[in-house]
């Protein structure tokens, strides 16, 4: 029979003093690894079929066994296992003409999140790590240790600023200049194209390294064991196969298996032997399948303790054991071990889930806007178009004449009039710019629309601790037992806390710091304590315990929520009444309270007192909230602490003291409505967890609202990712970072408010732009098709070129213009927007035709000494056009130096094309009826009489254009067109909603072992008083 192996102790390793056969040569395990670890298979092959030559003779089948297990530990199964010469030869080969993609030359590189670890990488000794050179060698496979996709390629991104709908249109008119030999024209429209991708292009690189810089001073950091020694690097700079040390307060930089305590570096050995007994080859740690019920056992007692809320949803921390794996980004609560990294960023757990959706980007509702508004006038240019050839049609024009009009010339024009090439462009650089100024501001932007989300937020959903209040805590007077020593009171409660000095909670710094007043606590803690367990703080059971021995008597520590603590011990009525009392009296105060009790061996419980703990308001919150209110913003405090003392806080900061149990949100017995109503209309919850955010976010914009929430920890990602903008308020840790859509590096409310001010200067930036860019494009499409049908003229094609240059030109400035914010939240209005510029764009051709009017007097009209109708018109449709900026800006404030210039520059410049008569065609082709005035130049020139008298004109025309749109912006009907409804209200749907949220599946098997489902109502536990 058979030996019984599953009974030996095989993580137990060799018994010691045993030693290996004499037959074993030892010596060849070094080499072998050092063959695998240079990943030499064709090298191991070969030394394993050489002969032996040393063999003595006294065993004849030491080679053959030798070269046999030097086989079994060498194989690599090619359908289960990627090593990194397969990984190499995995890429693909690109195309010649693919020189933008990745990877060597010819080969196109695999996806980072494919990457399987080769298993001879995690052979790593704790004591050395990797050297430097083997870092580099594998970085080479596994690349950065980062989340972020590979860097973005310059030349792509250059490319996409010719991409869209608009530009496709301005390159299909470069397309018709060529075929008509219109090179000047087609030379124009080029350097359109390429001025607005040269600006747009490196504006937004800019941008990007401002921000770039900044994430780099929040980045992860991690620590690790290479070249013998410890050391901290970024995160990102991990590669699988090093040592990192896990340990308490930190986020884990990549998956990784546990090998030791951080205490206990000879464990590797065990280590190694638990892995051989559980026979787990994968570098993911996947164990298989036992044939006993019982599984593989943990070794010993549990190395370290895991928050994996952000993936599981558990509320608890996980206790981790020997080759467990532990997940990135998830936080250590408690323990210090060693770990060997399994897998970068990219190819872990959360990376691997990431990259589902990593190819579904967020165009969000500003590029929709952008769409719609660049559709509507394509569709308007293909209609005017239309109309100015059958137009043409009864003028009996060809499509291609060596006439300047025809209708091919006709299209053209339109063409490149009626498609503002510079929106988006302009709009896309006006938020990059809008990102730097941000940055300057502490506000790392995360992806460009989320500030025009934050510009239109009604709602901010706030934490309390950090950003309404100072994080400063202080230790008020305390409240002790009747017959208990302070002193003794204030040991306890340092025992009952962590003592990891590198990563305290504020709370357990507090309680230690405070020992500074009581010389004799902290004399008492250091006569030979000794701490056995220790149990960090969880939501359940809302306490930390500490088992502590000295001189041989065994203490157990407790401290946490007074309710919780007080169920631990059996005080008398009286004393229990006096307790929760006087923690009635501190939570009325804004105080936090802290019971302390202990218990000596297996005795009872002892109350000690409890600590009253102060977290003071920032000096500026009361003020910053009222001006948030101002701003038409509502600010909502969630916080976990009990509700008196949120009332309190509420109180003292001027917010409202409608603040309610967040129980009321999840396990109410109210129907939908008056739940949402509730959500609506409080100004604070109280005894919030991660799934009372998510609950708050999803009623408060199923009534139509945008919010905005602030979070810190790895469990608000899901409510910072539903909401309308999410935010990581300063020491957010990475997972929050990571979930945001905005990070902030500077503490307090005052930040959001001033960060939301200028959001809202960005959108009315680019509100007043569009504005602009319609009236333009309907300005002159007004008056060159009705003066194409009317009196068969138009403006020269050379001319409109180069009003569509100094239009981009004039306005790229607007992205540094200083613009004001709306005192509400600020939406597109997009049917408001479209009548105002309609409005404007017409009475822009208004001022055209009488200027045009005038030029058939026989005087000349505005003439003076000479003058061309070309050059006159052109000089009026550029200074009109714009001036107009400034009308649509707002007169709120003065504009900025880059605008004024800007425009200034433009306008000079189109004075002198008037003056000199550039491709004015001298006297050109004669209107019908045709101008006979006798001052019309030869060769197109204008007096600077004229010019003058154009510019007089054209500021008359821009100051009646500005009364008339102040009023219609002051017009009530006009000003809250298009607006959404931010109170929407659905009673039937809420209800259904919220019965169903009510609502769980249970499961079942009858005697027979068949399934059964029932629906049943959710069973909501009770917390004991």
């Amino acid at each position: 029979m058979a030996p019984n192996f599953k009974k030996i102790k095989a993580f137990g390793g060799r018994q010691s003093g045993t030693a290996p056969p004499s037959y074993i040569d030892t010596t060849l395990e070094e080499p072998s690894d050092q063959d695998l670890e240079a990943g030499s298979f064709l090298t191991e092959s070969q030394r394993n079929n050489t002969v032996d030559t040393n063999n003595s003779g006294d065993n004849p089948y030491l080679d053959e066994y030798r070269a046999l297990i030097r086989y079994v530990d060498t194989y690599r199964d090619p359908h289960a296992e990627v090593g990194e010469e397969d990984f190499s030869h995995q890429d693909q080969k690109r195309p010649w003409w693919a020189f933008w993609r990745g990877g060597k030359s010819g080969y196109a590189r695999a996806s980072l999140s494919d990457f399987e670890t080769p298993s001879d990488w995690l052979n790593t000794d704790i004591r050395e790590g990797l050297s430097s050179m083997e870092v580099e060698r594998r970085r080479k496979f596994s690349g950065w240790n980062e989340l972020s996709t590979e860097k973005e390629n310059m030349l792509l991104k250059f490319i996409g600023f010719f991409r869209g709908p608009v530009l496709y249109v301005m390159e299909v008119a470069v397309i018709i200049a060529l075929g008509m030999q219109d090179w000047l024209d087609a030379g124009i429209i080029i350097g359109i194209l390429m001025l607005n991708a040269v600006v747009g292009w490196y504006q937004e690189k800019q941008a990007a390294d401002v921000v770039a810089s900044l994430k780099g001073d929040i980045a992860m950091k991690a620590r690790v064991v290479r070249d013998g020694k410890e050391t901290e690097i970024k995160a990102r700079e991990l590669v699988p196969g090093d040592i990192i040390i896990i340990e308490e307060g930190h986020v884990v930089a990549g998956d990784a298996r546990l090998i030791c305590e951080y205490d206990n570096p000879e464990g590797q050995a065990q280590y190694q032997a638990e892995l051989t007994a559980q026979d787990v080859t994968s570098p993911r740690g996947e164990k298989f399948e036992e044939t006993d019920d019982e599984g593989t056992p943990h070794i010993g007692h549990a190395i370290v303790a895991i928050d994996q809320s952000a993936i599981t949803g558990e509320s608890l921390a996980v206790d981790k054991y020997m080759t467990d794996t532990v997940y990135y980004t998830t936080g250590c609560k408690r323990g210090k071990a060693y770990g060997v990294v399994t897998a970068g960023a990219q190819a872990s757990f959360v990376g691997k889930t990431a990259s589902l959706v990593q190819g579904a980007k967020d165009s969000g509702h500003f590029k929709a806007i952008m769409d719609s508004i660049g559709t509507t006038l394509l569709v308007l240019v293909v209609f005017w178009i239309l109309t100015a050839w059958i137009g043409g049609f009864y003028r009996n024009l060809h499509i291609v004449q060596e006439s300047s009009n025809n209708l091919l010339t006709y299209a053209l024009i339109l063409l490149i009039i009626g498609v503002p090439v510079g929106l988006p462009v302009v709009t896309t650089t006006t938020l990059a710019v809008g990102a730097a100024y941000l940055a300057k501001e502490k506000a790392i932007v995360q992806k460009l629309t989320a500030i025009e989300s934050l510009a239109g937020v009604d709602i901010l959903c706030s934490d309390k601790t950090g950003t309404l209040t100072a994080n400063q805590l202080s230790v008020r007077e305390p409240f002790v037992m009747e017959g208990v020593d302070i002193n003794w009171m204030m040991a306890v409660a340092a025992l009952a806390s962590s003592h990891n000095i590198k990563a305290l909670d504020p709370i357990d710094k507090i309680t230690i710091l405070t020992l500074k007043r009581y010389p004799k606590a902290k004399e008492m803690i250091s006569e030979g304590w000794k701490t056995e367990k220790f149990t960090p703080f969880d939501p359940v059971s809302k306490r930390i315990t500490a088992v502590c021995t000295h001189n041989g008597v065994r203490y157990t520590c407790a401290k946490g929520a007074p309710k919780a603590v007080l169920a631990l011990t059996n005080c008398s009525e009286e004393q229990a009444a006096l307790f929760k009392e006087k923690a009635t009296e501190f939570a009325r105060r804004g105080f936090r309270s802290l019971a302390v009790a202990v218990q000596e061996e297996d005795g009872p419980w002892e109350m000690l007192g409890m600590i009253s703990l102060f977290d003071p308001p920032r000096a500026d919150t009361a003020q910053t909230i009222a001006e948030a209110q101002a701003l038409g913003l509502s600010v909502k405090m969630l916080t976990g602490d009990a509700i008196a003392i949120a009332k309190e806080t509420c109180r003292m900061l001027a917010l409202g003291t409608k603040v309610y149990n967040s129980d009321k949100l999840l396990h109410s017995d109210m129907a939908g409505t008056a739940i949402h109503d509730l959500c609506e209309r409080a100004d604070g919850f109280a005894e919030v967890f991660p799934e009372h955010k998510y609950q708050v976010v999803e009623m408060l914009q199923q009534r139509g609202h945008l919010t905005a929430m602030t979070g810190d920890g790895v469990n608000d990602a899901p409510s910072l990712k539903k909401s309308d903008c999410g935010i990581a308020v300063e020491g957010a840790t990475e997972a929050a970072q990571a979930a945001a859509d905005i990070v902030f590096l500077a503490p307090g409310l005052s930040t959001i408010v001033s960060a939301i001010k200028i959001s809202r200067q960005i959108f009315q930036r680019m509100k007043a732009y569009i504005q602009y860019r319609i009236a333009l494009c309907l300005h002159l499409e007004i008056y060159l098709v009705t003066s194409m049908i009317i009196i068969n003229e138009t403006i020269r094609a050379d001319l409109i070129v180069f009003l569509a240059l100094f239009a981009d030109l004039a306005t790229i400035a607007v992205a540094y213009d200083t613009a004001h914010y709306e005192k509400r939240p600020v939406e597109w209005q997009l049917p408001k927007i479209w009548i105002i510029s309609v409005v404007l764009g017409a009475l822009l051709a208004l001022g055209t035709w009488i200027l045009r009017g005038t030029l058939w007097l026989p005087d000349g009209g505005v003439i003076q000494e000479y003058g061309s109708v070309q050059e006159i018109i052109f000089l009026q449709v550029s200074l009109t056009e714009n001036w107009l900026i400034f009308v649509t800006r707002g007169f709120e404030t003065t504009p900025s130096w880059q605008l004024v210039s800007a425009i200034f520059g433009v306008d000079i410049l189109a004075s002198v094309f008037a003056g000199f008569g550039w491709f004015s065609d001298g006297l050109g082709e004669p209107s019908s009826p045709a101008s006979l005035s006798s001052k019309l130049s030869q060769n197109g020139a204008t007096d600077i009489l004229t010019i003058v008298v154009v510019w007089v004109y054209s500021i008359a025309c821009v100051i009646v254009i500005a009364i008339i749109y102040q009023v219609m912006a002051r017009m009530r009907s006009l000003n809250d067109l298009g607006r959404k409804k931010r109170s929407a209200q659905d009673t039937m749907m809420e209800n259904i909603l919220t019965h169903l949220s009510k609502v769980a599946l249970e499961h079942e098997r009858d005697e027979k072992g068949g399934d059964r489902f029932y629906i049943a109502q959710k069973q909501v536990v009770e917390e004991e008083e």
